[in-house]
């Protein structure tokens, strides 16, 4: 059996590893000149961990991460708002996307990885499998749904950098929310340090120092968030704006195709599951396709990966609503005052919703899979 993929980023490379694991012929169509990942860090929950162990690659990216097993909310004066400790099965690995897509890609041999390929249409390719994984804007979804809406513009506007090495390796994962922004950090394994922030702005405003717009909004809260910025070569920041299918697809597949990722359900980033939750596509998908036949495989994937993702959308837009949506110093003064009183295990367990994911069994062969690994 045929598969082609079509887009080449974290969730894509990752269905074409699992379908060569249970068997399948694959190729990867990437319409851009290179593989790789642009951005800066990606936190690996503990549901997205058990699903790279299913292809041997759990291990190496916890080599190349930075494992947290605590997380720490603040107010901008860095007064703690909660605290999620965690340990075992609930770490988080703090990895960049480029290293993490680099592991997953060493798992393929290059013939797999075709670049600079724009597909058109799921009539120009010849496969039993197409796997729509080419991203929020996915044509192929605009193909097959015509009348849906698409991606809409979720009201924020977010920035992302890394700074230089020279952080201490027990930094902790952070985020603090303020009245009308919000900044996090995730610690990378190098003395590296990835920050975001985020904050409400008309779609497609910009400024001319990214950067500097960043100091603005929280360069004085909290130690250490000014020393990050000041080790962020400008040049660097990154500022997208957040988008999201807020209108949820009412199947996943159709005929041979099954949409993955962002191009299924483009979720806000708010609980750090959107790079997570395609890396499941991706293994459930061929976790189904090994134990049935195809269209068989297809309408069970569809059964489990919608519900799940679907929720996922709207519990992280949820948890958007009272971070840097919030301006009033009234309601800032309330929310925080709540936060402080939610005991941190129930923190802990709302969590556990969503990482407490187990995936399904591969075929027990999945010996070439690692084998590509170390040969490359």
């Amino acid at each position: 059996m045929k598969a082609v993929v079509v887009g080449g980023g974290l969730g894509g490379i990752t269905a074409a590893v699992a379908l060569r694991a249970v068997g399948w012929e694959v190729t990867v169509l990437e319409r851009a000149p290179e593989f790789g990942e642009v951005g800066a860090g990606v936190g690996v929950m503990p549901n997205a961990l058990r699903a790279l162990a299913r292809l041997g690659l759990a291990d190496e990216v916890r080599r190349i991460g930075t494992p947290r097993v605590a997380g720490l909310v603040r107010d901008p004066g860095g007064r703690a708002l909660v605290r999620v400790a965690g340990a075992g099965s609930d770490r988080v690995v703090a990895v960049h996307r480029a290293d993490l897509h680099r592991v997953l890609r060493s798992a393929l041999p290059e013939k797999c990885l075709v670049t600079a390929t724009e597909v058109r249409s799921v009539e120009e390719v010849d496969a039993d499998l197409v796997v729509a994984a080419d991203g929020l804007r996915s044509g192929i979804r605009r193909e097959l749904f015509p009348d849906h809406p698409g991606p809409v513009y979720a009201g924020t506007t977010g920035w992302r950098g890394v700074t230089g090495a020279g952080f201490p390796r027990d930094l902790e994962i952070g985020q603090t929310l303020g009245p009308g922004a919000e900044f996090g950090v995730l610690p990378l394994g190098d003395g590296r340090v990835c920050w975001y922030a985020a904050t409400t702005a008309p779609e497609g405003a910009r400024a001319a120092d990214e950067l500097a717009e960043v100091r603005r909004l929280v360069g004085g809260w909290h130690d250490p968030v000014a020393a990050l910025l000041d080790a962020t070569p400008p040049g660097t920041v990154l500022r997208h704006d957040i988008h999201e299918l807020a209108t949820p697809l009412p199947t996943y597949v159709r005929g041979r195709v099954a949409l993955l990722g962002d191009a299924a359900h483009a979720m806000t980033p708010y609980l750090g599951q959107g790079a997570c939750t395609a890396v499941e596509d991706g293994v459930v998908l061929a976790a189904m396709c090994a134990r049935h036949d195809l269209p068989t495989a297809l309408a069970e994937y569809d059964r489990q990966r919608r519900p799940r993702t679907q929720a996922v959308v709207r519990a992280s837009r949820l948890v958007g609503r009272v971070g840097h949506r919030v301006r009033h110093p009234l309601v800032v003064k309330a929310r925080n005052a709540v936060m402080r009183a939610v005991p941190a295990g129930v923190g802990l367990r709302g969590m556990t919703r969503f990482t407490g994911w187990t995936p399904p069994e591969l075929s027990p062969d999945r010996g070439h899979v690692a084998g590509d690994l170390h040969h490359k």
